[in-house]
């Protein structure tokens, strides 16, 4: 008769040799755990299921690193999870922090000079323009267009992680390329 304590061993060895069918019973047993963890943190659904996949991805690639001597199964995961988490909330602040140099940039709190605002605006579509073209649609569709992650994933039939990350990135292209084009202006 087996004890659940060889079952977990059993379990975790199958996992760490590259049994996929232990990847899925892991997955299983503890994929709520890790997905109201992060959605306890993160206050977001969507946010949560990204956090959820990236740990189990990363479970997946890292497996030969898992030592049943430091940690059980479920302890590893979490530690993952929490790493995931602060990964996720570093993102959002870095998305904030680059939406609102984009909005101080395009700002309407002020009313610029009619010819700084037309530079400005001329800017930003050459800028805009350099992206890749499904880089570009996302950030229309998010910024000129209003809509939600969840819309434009639903719209350009994508997982809403990838809107995000394509967001991220795009931003990250026209902050840097928009400083260095005002750098050289003054």
């Amino acid at each position: 008769m087996t004890t659940a304590v060889d079952d977990a061993a059993l379990l975790a060895e199958r996992f760490v040799r590259g049994d996929e069918r232990a990847l899925a019973e892991i997955y299983g047993q503890w994929s709520a755990l890790v997905y109201s963890l992060a959605l306890r943190s993160l206050g977001d659904a969507t946010d949560a299921e990204d956090v959820t996949q990236r740990v189990f991805v990363a479970a997946w690639q890292g497996r030969e690193r898992y030592d049943p001597q430091r940690a059980s199964l479920s302890a590893w995961l979490v530690g993952i999870t929490r790493h995931s988490i602060a990964d996720a909330h570093q993102a959002r602040s870095r998305e904030r922090t680059i939406t609102a140099q984009v909005a101080a940039i395009t700002g309407d709190d002020a009313v610029p000079a009619p010819e700084v605002e037309l530079a400005d605006r001329l800017l930003i579509a050459d800028e805009m323009a350099r992206l890749e073209p499904l880089q570009r649609q996302v950030v229309q569709l998010a910024f000129f267009d209003d809509l939600t992650h969840l819309q434009i994933a639903e719209r350009l039939g994508m997982p809403v992680g990838t809107v995000k990350s394509h967001i991220r990135r795009s931003l990250t292209k026209l902050r840097g390329r928009l400083e260095v084009s005002r750098g050289s202006a003054t």
